[in-house]
């Protein structure tokens, strides 16, 4: 259900108000940067999806046919590159739990756990193997990008390269927001 939030402590007399839903705010002892990290998580995973959607789409992006072939398009590749997009915009997504409210209280809609407090090691262990495996999957992103053989072209590596090499900021973006949330929980 939409609220209204001030944003200023005289807001209401002066007429300024943002509408938010709760789940919208973040955290008030939340830092600018930890939010804008944990948001930066989402933009970052962005391009990489957009760029397999529009590989499924049958945009061109540069690719020889033996490359269409590897990521099985067309074929199964028109189901699981869009499921892997969704994926990991989906758990890119998450990463906003550990600034807003409903990463530190079950939203209530969630059966037996609705209202209830979020333990802090439900939050940090998933999101601290999270940073694990996104920081290597970043260096292997890193590596196999300027190693590959691919069947590609100039301006198709570049397209592919600007769209994956964000994809390796996930890792450490995630883990500094990981070790706020935790700090930020487990303090006093």
């Amino acid at each position: 259900m939409p609220t209204t939030v001030p944003f200023s402590d005289n807001a209401q007399a002066e007429g300024k108000h943002l509408p938010h839903r709760a789940s919208d705010r973040t955290v008030p002892d939340v830092p600018a940067w930890a939010r804008r990290a944990a948001a930066a998580v989402v933009w970052v995973s962005l391009p990489s999806a957009v760029w397999r959607l529009a590989a499924v789409l049958g945009v061109p992006l540069g690719l020889g046919q033996s490359e269409y072939d590897a990521m099985l398009l067309p074929g199964w590749g028109l189901l699981v590159l869009p499921l892997l997009s969704l994926a990991q915009e989906g758990l890119a997504w998450l990463t906003l739990g550990l600034v807003r409210p409903w990463g530190e209280v079950w939203p209530r809609w969630l059966p037996y756990l609705g209202g209830r407090p979020v333990p802090v090691r439900a939050a940090v262990i998933p999101a601290a193997f999270g940073t694990l495996i996104c920081t290597v999957y970043g260096v292997l992103l890193v590596w196999t990008t300027l190693h590959a053989q691919m069947d590609i072209t100039p301006w198709g590596n570049w397209l592919l390269t600007a769209c994956y090499l964000p994809v390796a900021a996930w890792g450490p973006l995630l883990g500094v927001v990981t070790v706020h949330y935790y700090r930020r929980r487990t303090r006093g």
